[in-house]
This record gives C-alpha cells, sequence and structure tokens, in this order.
C-alpha cells in the first residue's frame, strides 16, 4: 500500500512521448480509474483537456461529432472517447486536412477497436498504448526491470541464506491489486473500492458500449469467472453454470473484454495453425477485483493454497504484460498446455524467440521444477530463449533446464 501523496511515477509516460512526436493521434486505452486522466493530463497546458464525461459536451459531441471535433482547440486531450465512437471518423478528416503529429491525445476506458459503433480504426493515423493498473513496482517507485532483464538474458542465479518468507507482503499486493485508488487502502478497504467500481462500471459503462437487458446476469459470471480465472476457458460449462445461453455468455466475455475486465490468453503451439483448435485461458486484468469477487483475503495465501494459487498466477501474468507496456510492446503473450497436461502458466513470443514463465505458490524450489519449461524448450528447440519458475522463497537457483532458473517473486518489484 502506498502512503505518498504525490502521483506515482508512470515509466508509460516516456512512450506516449515518444508516440505524440510523430503521431497525428495517440490513444492511451486502459480500464476506468487505471490512471490514464492522471497520466494525460501531465501534458497540459501545452494540450488542452476535454472530457465527454462532462454531459454538455458530451451532448455536443453525440450531436455533431464533425462540428465538434472542429471546435477543439489544437492540440487537445480528449478524456473518455469511447462514450462517442462516431467521433472516430471526425477525427480521421481532420487529420487528414493537418497530419502535424502531436494534434490529439485520447484516452478510453473500453478498447475502441472493438467497438462495433467505431466509425474509422484511424489506421495509419493513430498509435494505441495501452495502461495497466498498476504495478506492484510502479507502487514501490521502482524501475521494473525484470521483463527486460529476462529478455536480455541477464538473470542470474543469487543464492540467499536461507530463511523463512513471510508471505503477508506478496498476499497484500495479489488481493489489493494495482488501481491507484485500491492501493492507497488497507486490503479490506481497497475491497469495498472493487466492489463499488463494478457496481459503476456496469450500471454505466456496460450500457455506454453494449446492449445488455440483465447487468446483473453479467456481474454473476464475473463472480464465476474469479473462481475460474487462469484456467482453461470452457464457455458451455459457464453457460450451463449460469443458466444462460451460449451466445448470451459469449456476448458477455466479449463486454468484459471491452471493458479491460478480463484478458484471454490464447494458446501457444510450436505449429501456428494448431493455436487456433486450442483452448485459451482467462485472466482477469487486475488481480485486486479477481481476489474481491472470489472472496480472498491476505489469510487465504496461507490457508487455501491451492484457491491463492490461480490468483497468484493471475498477478503474475498482470506485471509481466505492464512491464512489457514499456519495456518491449512488439512481445506476445500465450500459455501452453499439452496433450498430456503439462503446462506453462505465461509463454512470451516476440517473432522465433520464446520464453516461459512458471508460477509456484509455494516457498521452496528444487532444481528439478520447471517441468513445464523443459517441454517448452523441447518445443521451442534453437528459438528457446530461458525461462524462470516463480516461488515466494528467497534465492534465485538454476533449474535443470538449460537457462532457466527459480526466482523469487519479489524481483517482479524489487529492481
Amino acid at each position: 500500500m502506498s502512503n505518498a501523496a504525490e502521483p506515482l511515477p508512470r515509466p508509460l509516460r516516456a512512450t506516449i512521448e515518444t508516440a505524440l512526436a510523430d503521431t497525428p493521434v495517440v490513444c492511451v486505452l486502459g480500464p476506468r480509474q487505471a490512471g490514464k486522466t492522471t497520466l494525460v493530463r501531465q501534458f497540459e497546458p501545452e494540450y488542452h483537456y476535454t472530457s465527454l464525461d462532462d454531459p454538455a459536451t458530451l451532448a455536443f459531441a453525440e450531436s455533431d461529432p464533425t462540428g465538434f471535433v472542429a471546435a477543439l482547440p489544437d492540440p487537445v486531450i480528449l478524456d473518455e472517447v469511447q462514450r462517442v465512437p462516431e467521433l472516430m471518423r471526425a477525427i480521421k478528416l481532420s487529420v487528414d486536412d493537418d497530419r502535424r503529429p502531436g494534434r490529439f491525445l485520447l484516452t478510453g476506458s473500453a478498447n475502441l477497436l472493438l467497438l462495433p459503433r467505431l466509425g474509422d480504426s484511424l489506421a495509419g493515423r493513430m498509435e494505441v498504448v495501452e495502461l495497466q493498473p498498476l504495478s506492484a513496482a510502479e507502487q514501490s517507485r521502482q524501475p521494473g526491470g525484470f521483463l527486460g532483464s529476462l529478455l536480455a538474458g541477464k538473470l542470474h542465479a543469487a543464492i540467499e541464506p536461507a530463511k523463512l518468507p513471510d508471505l503477508t507482503p506478496l498476499a497484500e499486493k495479489v488481493v489489493t491489486g494495482g488501481f491507484p485508488e485500491a492501493v492507497k487502502r488497507t486490503p479490506t478497504r481497497a475491497r469495498t473500492w472493487h466492489r463499488q467500481y463494478l457496481r459503476r462500471l456496469i450500471d454505466r459503462d456496460v450500457q455506454d458500449i453494449a446492449r445488455v437487458r440483465e447487468p446483473q446476469e453479467l456481474f454473476r459470471m464475473l463472480q464465476l469467472m474469479a473462481l475460474r480465472s487462469a484456467r482453461l476457458l470452457n464457455i458451455s460449462s459457464l453457460a450451463k453454470e449460469l443458466g444462460l445461453r451460449r451466445e448470451t455468455v459469449e456476448h458477455y466475455l466479449a463486454v468484459c473484454e471491452r471493458l479491460f475486465l478480463l484478458h484471454r490468453l490464447q494458446p501457444w503451439h510450436r505449429n501456428q495453425a494448431k493455436r487456433l483448435i486450442k483452448t485459451p485461458k482467462v485472466h482477469f486484468v487486475d488481480s485486486g477485483l479477481c481476489a474481491t469477487l472470489a472472496g480472498l483475503d491476505v489469510d487465504d495465501a496461507i490457508n487455501r493454497r491451492d484457491n491463492f494459487g490461480a490468483l497468484l498466477e493471475t498477478f503474475v501474468v498482470q506485471q509481466v504484460i505492464t512491464q512489457a507496456g514499456r519495456t518491449a510492446p512488439e512481445l506476445e503473450f500465450w500459455h501452453y498446455r499439452d496433450k498430456d497436461q503439462v503446462e506453462v502458466d505465461l509463454v512470451i513470443t516476440s517473432a522465433q524467440n520464446v520464453w516461459g514463465v512458471e508460477v509456484k505458490a509455494a516457498a521452496t524450489a528444487t532444481p528439478a521444477d520447471g517441468h513445464g519449461l523443459r517441454r517448452l524448450a523441447a518445443q521451442a528447440g534453437r528459438d528457446f530463449r530461458g525461462g524462470v519458475l516463480f516461488y515466494a522463497g528467497t534465492s534465485t537457483m538454476p533449474l535443470e533446464t538449460d537457462r532457466c532458473l527459480a526466482v523469487p517473486l519479489a524481483r517482479l518489484w524489487d529492481q
């Protein structure tokens, strides 16, 4: 939990600055309350700030998108642009008349490219930057250099004196998650914030982007998904348990993805075509929301280790993807599961290069651990670049698989 008064630094600011220097439109997408407005308003006073959450501004934009865009100052921050997707066509026309870089800095709390009412994708004119909830490294005001070290092959063994690790700080990070307002609070107060956040999101934002006749059905699905986070997606089973049609569940899942609540992790396979017939995993974008919906708290890190293990996997996936936004945005993320049910929780690829990440809730690890990493290395062959087995211990030690290490979870935020 952070008690600092000043906003936590967001390394993604440098990415936005780079994009504004050569691209007419830059759009920062991410969950509502992830810190997008705080981040983009750092570009004031050079940029004039306009929010579509303001009723009068929203009414103008909806009634006359072209006139609204023509009346905007230049350059401009346009906040919550998903509320009027038709503006994108008007922005395209404006940019085609004047291609100067950095004219529009947009934010959106829904994935614009997935919205059915999107007027234009602004292909070739817009760069999208995704802002995730705060990573544990950002909360600790650390650079978040783990992923960069993994990609560069700079992780090294470091045997620490044997000691019993304190799981409480780790558990607090996992159940609190990364929303800036949540991390200011105790884990108990964060759960209250999570519940109110979801209530507001479902009551308002869901209706902005999709037709959902029974919002409470969507909420029930989220509760069930929280108990299945980090597991293979079985839509037929979900539909049966919820008493809904399969098509309705698929629609609700799509809505949750548009709102950055859920993220599908597609399966990796050496044969590209086989990825299309395997089953994705589903993770919550924020482990704190998942913990609240699943009814898991700090004590469950010790007392309900099986349930906490899945939540911990979601947390690690979230941390790595967040670090990638600044370190290497071209990376792609998958999971691995073969016919023998051997799994790797997170597979990272760049071109033909492959890395693997496994997650273990236990406080101990041995060189023989990492069976999934061995299988992944065999499948990837000479394209395998290395892997890590995260665990709750204190030493970084080599595994039997070449270029693989057992790494303390704290490495995600202490470097």
